[in-house]
């Protein structure tokens, strides 16, 4: 078997991505959040336990459980992103994208519940400049993304 710590290993940090989080009253500055692919959880656990090792389930909107086999027997971790309130205005389209992204979001809150990313809630807030969009822009993710590297570097070696 895998050592299950692998899974807590740090990401290249070009594997990380950035979106804002809490906004200033202004909407012109906002706190830059990491945050992982839910594609780079499974090439984790397709790395450290084999495709065969883990899977996962969704036994209600909003929530996921991961499991891992562990000496022949399945252990199970679960978390939650919220449920998707659907309007019934809401387009058809967004309302797939919404629920596509709570399923998404479940799945990697459930990751980190094995460790995978976890240490990126760690990392320490940073307020940023927004885009004329209310967006990070590619020079300041750019940037943030280096200075995440110096982090990483740091904290882990």
């Amino acid at each position: 078997m895998n050592n299950l710590e692998n899974l807590k290993k740090p990401f290249p940090a070009n594997k990380i991505h950035w979106r804002v989080g809490a906004r200033a009253k202004d909407k012109k500055k906002g706190i830059a959040l990491a945050y992982i692919d839910a594609r780079d959880v499974m090439e984790r656990l397709d790395e450290v336990v084999g495709m065969s090792g883990w899977q996962h389930r969704h036994p209600f909107a909003g929530c996921c459980e991961i499991g891992i086999e562990v000496d022949g027997r399945w252990i199970w971790k679960a978390d939650g992103a919220g449920d998707v309130i659907v309007r019934e205005q809401a387009k058809e389209e967004e309302q797939s994208m919404k629920e596509k992204g709570n399923y998404s979001d479940s799945f990697k809150r459930a990751a980190a519940s094995w460790g995978i990313g976890r240490y990126l809630y760690d990392l320490p807030q940073l307020w940023v400049e927004l885009d004329d969009y209310g967006g990070i822009s590619k020079e300041t993710k750019a940037s943030l993304t280096q200075r995440l590297d110096a982090w990483q570097t740091k904290k882990f070696g």
